[in-house]
């Protein structure tokens, strides 16, 4: 018996969003989508989780395009009838002033209880948590200590009694930081207290990208009241100067984990010149069936069914709401691919028209038809180029390329099982995880797509989806993948589903054995409890083992760097 004896141990998951659905918009995207995931998976496997997070009063962000095909964003308003009021009110200190958070319990979307942190208790306070991911350094660290400090706070006063805190990305640190002022406070040392925070603390890291880990300047964390109780010295012992929060995160935990196998090599690399950091696994993301898996879809595959035609039922329908929404009459019969996720320079949603010469007669011909939909951060006015760039392709080929404006998990369930091909084209290795692909793999809309992310762990080339090229990653890249897409495109894809319905259908088939198999989110959760929720009895042998894979990485990644002729 390990140290919570039969029992499995109490999780409070900390995550900054999260999607449970459409009608209660807290989330940006994947991250606050997997954490809906998780929540969704506890319940069904009746596992002791719970999330802590925010209620953001404006939501995220509605985006729609203007006549000059340039985004625009909106507050959201969403209805609160599903949220029951605990009775709880617990406070903080922000900028040395108390601020009282009221706490929120969401459990009605088929989830494990949220607890969500509302500082708008006090109108002079609500600017802490108006908007998800929106405005300067005070607000994201305000937004950050209610999360970390409150949510702590927040379960004391529940009477929730917790063996592990999870934190989803950086976002969550400062939970870490509140529980080893409680440990002080009882007469531990700084080093003990950070010591035994450490036994309670896993992390999970998603960006792999060193410019997109958050950092702070000690000036603002001191000036908001972030050190909860530390000192400058504890303080950048924990997360350096400037203060970085993945740092902080994985200093603060006994075990870390990566969202991909691949991420998981990359996370290894990126900060395994910080000392006194945990060991970071591997454990790949996951998605939830029930939630993402068309039910005829379902129905059909469980009875051994053809898969076509609820297939041609499911791309009806999102033909259907594309002709309501923009317009377009698509034709049913011809090819559709689809391409939905976060508008952001290294997705590379433009790669597709990188030769227009190639892709053009496609398009008027309507041999190939796309759909695309996303959106920018507010602030990401790269982003919002793109989809002004994309919506230009629109005007460009008005029967065959549409963009559906304000996405969201509705039009994402459309797309996952409407579309017939899901493509996925990130520059390498910058897509973490990536889980619309396994959604579309749920149900039977075969990927194309570079191998990034969770894919190399997935793909057959040619008999569960296709891959686009080798794994190619130097400053070639857009050129090779842009050369191996069309490659695969015309002679592989377009072929396959003009001329060889059985094989398409049998690809449909693998595609959703595949996924159900090996990238649900129970498996992901399982994986968690397995692996990150035991006692750190085992830590020095993780270490030991981790050590090992850095070694293979290294005289691995050479390999990577060499271009793939296709």
């Amino acid at each position: 018996m390990g140290a919570y004896g039969q029992r499995k141990p109490l999780v409070a998951y900390f995550c900054m969003e999260f999607g449970l659905d459409e009608s209660f918009p807290i989330y940006s995207g994947g991250l606050g989508i997997l954490a809906g995931d998780l929540l969704k998976a506890a319940n069904d496997l009746d596992l002791p989780f719970i999330g802590v997070g925010i209620l953001w009063d404006e939501g995220y962000t509605d985006q729609y395009i203007d006549k000059d095909h340039r985004p625009y964003d909106c507050a959201q308003e969403y209805s609160r009838e599903h949220l029951v009021d605990t009775g709880v009110t617990v406070t903080i200190q922000v900028r040395g002033q108390d601020v009282r958070c009221k706490v929120w319990k969401a459990e009605k979307f088929g989830n494990s209880p949220l607890y969500l942190l509302d500082a708008s208790v006090d109108p002079e306070n609500a600017w802490m948590t108006r908007q998800l991911y929106y405005g300067d350094g005070q607000d994201r660290v305000a937004a950050e200590m209610i999360l970390g400090i409150g949510g702590v706070r927040a379960l004391r006063a529940l009477g929730i009694d917790v063996d592990i805190y999870h934190l989803n990305e950086g976002h969550a640190v400062f939970c870490g930081f509140e529980l080893i002022r409680e440990y002080m406070a009882k007469g531990m040392s700084f080093e003990d207290a950070w010591e035994a925070a450490r036994q309670q603390i896993v992390f999970t890291t998603h960006t792999p990208v060193m410019a997109g880990n958050e950092e702070h300047s000690h000036d603002l964390l001191r000036f908001m009241g972030a050190y909860d109780g530390l000192d400058y010295d504890q303080v950048v012992q924990i997360g350096g100067d400037p203060f970085n929060m993945t740092v902080a995160g994985l200093r603060l935990s006994y075990i870390a984990n990566g969202v991909s196998q691949l991420h998981g090599m990359t996370a290894r690399s990126m900060w395994r010149g910080n000392p006194g950091t945990s060991p970071i696994i591997a454990i790949t993301n996951g998605v939830h069936r029930k939630t993402w898996q068309h039910p005829q879809i379902a129905q059909i595959y469980q009875t051994q069914g053809n898969l076509w035609r609820p297939h041609m039922t499911a791309k009806r329908q999102l033909l259907k709401y594309i002709e309501e929404k923009t317009g377009v009459r698509l034709d049913p019969d011809s090819l559709l691919i689809g391409f939905a996720r976060r508008i952001a320079a290294y997705k590379r949603s433009g790669l597709i028209f990188h030769s227009l010469k190639i892709i053009e007669p496609l398009l008027k011909d309507r041999v190939v038809q796309l759909v695309f939909s996303g959106k920018a951060h507010p602030l990401d006015n790269v982003g919002k180029q793109i989809a002004e760039t994309l919506m230009r392709y629109v005007e460009r080929y008005p029967e065959s390329v549409v963009f559906l404006e304000n996405y969201h998990m509705g039009i994402a369930k459309l797309m996952v099982s409407g579309c017939d091909v899901w493509l996925n084209t990130p520059q390498r290795p910058l897509e973490a995880s990536g889980t619309s692909g396994m959604k579309a793999s749920l149900n039977g809309v075969l990927n194309l797509s570079i191998l990034d992310g969770w894919w190399p762990e997935g793909c057959v080339h040619g008999e569960n989806g296709w891959q686009v090229g080798g794994g190619y990653e130097g400053p070639e890249q857009t050129r090779v993948d842009a050369a191996s897409l069309y490659d695969v495109l015309l002679n592989e894809v377009i072929p396959t589903y003009y001329e060889n319905r059985k094989k398409w259908v049998e690809m449909m088939n693998k595609a959703i054995a595949m996924a159900e198999n090996r990238f649900t989110i129970e498996r992901t959760l399982t994986e968690y409890y397995n692996l990150m929720y035991q006692p750190p009895t085992t830590l020095k042998d993780i270490k030991e083992q981790v050590f090992s894979l850095e070694t293979l990485e290294e005289a691995h990644t050479e390999e990577l760097r060499e271009p793939v002729h296709v």
